[in-house]
């Protein structure tokens, strides 16, 4: 006979609860198997009893045994839906009584200003506390210390987080999470004690985080981080590896928070050790028979103090070089034989090539926007090709280059059961391809112009380019519409299609009521000769009409006489370009030139326009960037016609000669217009330094610039005794509404009929 009993013990919901739970009701409700006739569910409230009976390891009709009551309690609990569970034998029937956890009916923070509370409630629930989802009072504690955690990021070590349970209808709770986040905790002190070889203050330079400044409110540069003061660690290492200090440790740190949780010091102690020089450059190991080859890769010089930056480029150099060779796991190991007695150490580098390998196939993830195609034609590694790092190095810069993408990186993971095959993966962060360009001046003649454009690179991830100019200044409007497809051809042939109407009245002293009218239209093609060239041709047409003539200067009405009012013109062009610039942004090394003319071939006018741009970036020191451009223009009539005055260059304002108006720079009609020249020069140098109190802030940066140029008419000659010059400061900051450029500027070399503009600004946003 069977006697109807309960479980001894209630059981927690935990695995280990679980474990327990079942031994004890082994050891001491052990009943005979028997078959089971029943089942039966007691204690539901909102649960199914479907639900229960799934996770049950018996059925009716089955054997019941201790052991698969013991399973059934363990499954059970792993649902993680019930907060207690008990088993119950009558007679051949068996019941299951059920204790439901309560529901989250709703999550609610109070008093949390730093964080968005959206972004809160999403974080939560994925650690298991949201609406609808089972109450675990263990996982609000959890909950409750990640926001702490999260707090603490944020330097607030005073944040107090109280989480309250509030009972509702239907077994079902309110959870609500008050937070007090108090002060943010401030650097007060960094100390670095243990260093002879230089000074605090040269060591402290090299780090982000500093004490309180009248910047830091921006730069938030005095709020503490783990995960910051690992990298100036770093940065610390680095400066003393860099200078010969092979032994260099950093002892021990110590990060101290005072009792009202508003001040944290932070002390530092180092071990320098001596500075060793390099005596030589010993190479180990199999170079494949190509030493010459790889000791031509050697940075590291000897004579001069160890270096680990020269290290470093040394081992990527040949890793670099044994992977254009197929060897795709090459290991170079560095070991520096030291001296210490006489501080000197000779560099020896180890190679292990492993075995040559080739690569089965490339995939591309991460990109949910952009196709797949846009990524792919830019790969220069292959699939079912020897593995090549040249060409994979190549192919990522050339997808980064795209500039659709935050990161770009590329992983090689070798085939299960294979030794000479490996698979690529190209993994990219897509960013937002849209530009919203705003560029605004001041002057006395113009009073507020505005220029802009809308662009968008990535048209519906396709990788073609859409952009929309506008300008609407008092003397100069347009609206430029542009369309691109850069793989045109699948070869790498790029089109594009332009779109414009300008109406435009040069800079006058006496007004008028004319216009220069012109509506065209081109289209041009560029040809990719090497991996860094280009070179674009392209023909268009374009109609110029001249209206009106109160005010209309000589050099328009001789224009009118010779051409009439309208005039037609089939410019063919053609050009070059190179950018090796490290950043397009923020550039602080590398070269950009440009080459463009435009031949007038057909039509009314016939001409020859060309235009040459150079710009260099030297990187001074790893916080000051000294720039250079310059620009050069010259037009010419052909076949015995004039050279266009509506062709003219023009000087004077943003990306010429600053501190002058726009375009008032050149030749003056005798009307008192403006009408530029033909030939144009423009030199500009700026020197970045960093703003004070934003430490190693690159987006933040002081410049001062010094900039000259001019613009020359058909009959003047370029002389230097007509150049304009100025000097100014200004601000180049990376805004979070875009990239903004204010300067301000006085010429020191003018003339009394110049127009001075002191003030010009640009800024730029990203959509």
């Amino acid at each position: 006979m069977h006697i109807p009993y309960m479980t001894a013990v209630r059981f927690k919901p935990s695995l280990l609860a679980a474990l327990l739970a079942s031994s004890l009701f082994h050891a001491a409700w052990a009943v005979e198997p028997f078959v089971l006739k029943d089942i039966r569910v007691e204690g539901l409230q909102r649960g199914d009893a479907g639900t229960v009976f799934a996770s049950l390891p018996f059925r009716v009709g089955d054997t019941y045994t201790d052991d698969k009551g013991a399973a059934g309690l363990r499954s059970l609990f792993a649902t993680g839906l019930f907060k207690d569970v008990r088993i119950q034998i009558d007679g051949s029937v068996v019941v299951v009584v059920v204790e439901e956890r309560a529901v989250i009916s709703r999550v609610e923070f109070v008093g949390t200003k730093e964080f968005d509370k959206d972004a809160l409630s999403k974080a939560l629930k994925d650690v298991g506390i949201g609406e609808g989802q089972p109450f675990d009072r263990a996982l609000a504690d959890r909950a409750e210390q990640e926001l702490k955690r999260q707090y603490l990021t944020r330097s607030l070590y005073g944040v107090e987080v109280v989480t309250t349970i509030t009972p509702a209808e239907r077994n079902r709770v309110n959870v609500t999470f008050t937070v007090t986040e108090g002060e943010i905790t401030k650097i007060k002190s960094i100390r670095i004690t243990g260093n002879q070889a230089f000074s605090e203050s040269a060591l402290l330079s090299q780090m982000d985080l500093t004490v309180g400044g009248w910047l830091t409110w921006y730069t938030k540069s005095d709020q503490y981080a783990r995960s910051k003061l690992n990298a100036d660690l770093e940065s610390i290492k680095a400066y003393y590896l860099n200078r010969g200090y092979l032994e260099f440790k950093i002892e021990s740190t110590q990060v101290a928070i005072s009792p009202d949780k508003q001040d944290i010091s932070i002390s530092i102690n180092v071990t320098e050790g001596p500075r060793y020089v390099v005596t030589g450059v010993k190479l180990e190991g199999d170079y494949l028979g190509k030493e010459d080859t790889f000791n031509k890769l050697v940075n590291i010089k000897p004579g001069e103090a160890y270096k680990a930056e020269d290290v470093a480029s040394t081992v990527k150099a040949f890793s670099d070089r044994f992977a254009a060779f197929g060897y795709a796991f090459a290991k170079v190991d560095f070991r520096p034989e030291l001296n210490r007695e006489k501080g000197l150490a000779e560099a020896v580098l180890v190679a292990q090539p492993q075995r040559r390998v080739y690569v089965r196939r490339v995939n591309v993830a991460g990109n949910s926007r952009t196709r797949d195609e846009v990524i792919r034609r830019e790969f220069r590694q292959f699939e079912a090709a020897w593995y090549d790092g040249q060409k994979i190095k190549l192919s990522r810069d050339r997808v980064d280059r795209l500039g659709y993408f935050k990161q770009v990186n590329i992983d090689t993971a070798e085939v299960p059961g294979t030794s000479d095959q490996v698979d690529l993966t190209i993994t990219v962060e897509e960013k937002p391809t849209g530009n919203l360009m705003l560029g605004a001046g001041f002057s006395s003649a113009e009073k507020f112009t505005l220029t802009g454009s809308v662009k968008q690179d990535n048209v519906f991830g396709t990788g073609n380019y859409l952009g929309i100019d506008l300008n609407t200044s008092k003397f100069n409007r347009t609206v430029v519409v542009t369309t691109a497809d850069p793989y045109f051809t699948d070869n790498g042939i790029s089109r594009a299609f332009d779109v414009f109407y300008r109406t435009s009245r040069p800079l006058s002293t006496q007004g008028g009521d004319y216009q220069i009218v012109t509506p065209g239209g081109s289209v041009r093609f560029g040809v990719p000769f090497t991996e860094f060239d280009t070179v674009f041709f392209g023909l268009g047409a374009e109609q110029t009409a001249i209206k009106g003539d109160l005010g209309l200067p000589d050099s328009y009405k001789r224009h009118r006489i010779i051409f009439g009012d309208r005039s037609l013109s089939i410019p063919l062009t053609m050009g070059w370009a190179r950018d090796a610039r490290d950043s397009l942004i923020a550039p602080t090394n590398g070269r950009y030139q440009r080459v463009n003319v435009e031949w007038g071939v057909a039509g009314d006018t016939r001409y020859l326009r060309s235009d040459y741009q150079f710009q260099q970036y030297f990187p001074l020191t790893n916080r000051i960037t000294l720039g250079f451009n310059t620009e050069v223009g010259y037009g010419a009539g052909l076949a015995g016609k004039p050279y266009p005055v509506f062709k003219n260059f023009y000087g004077g304002g943003l990306g010429t000669v600053r501190g002058f108006e726009q375009s008032s720079l050149g030749p003056i009609d005798t009307e008192g217009a403006y009408i530029g020249g033909n030939k144009r020069v423009n030199v500009n140098t700026e020197l970045f330094v960093p703003f004070p109190g934003a430490g190693n802030d690159r987006t933040l940066r002081l410049f001062g610039y010094l900039d000259a140029g001019n613009v020359w008419g058909e009959d003047d000659r370029i002389r230097a005794k007509d150049l304009r010059a100025s000097v100014g400061v200004g601000i180049s900051w990376v805004s979070p509404v875009g990239p903004l450029k204010l300067s301000f500027g006085k010429p020191f070399r003018s003339f009394d009929y110049d127009k001075i503009q002191k003030l010009q600004f640009q800024i730029g946003s990203v959509f």
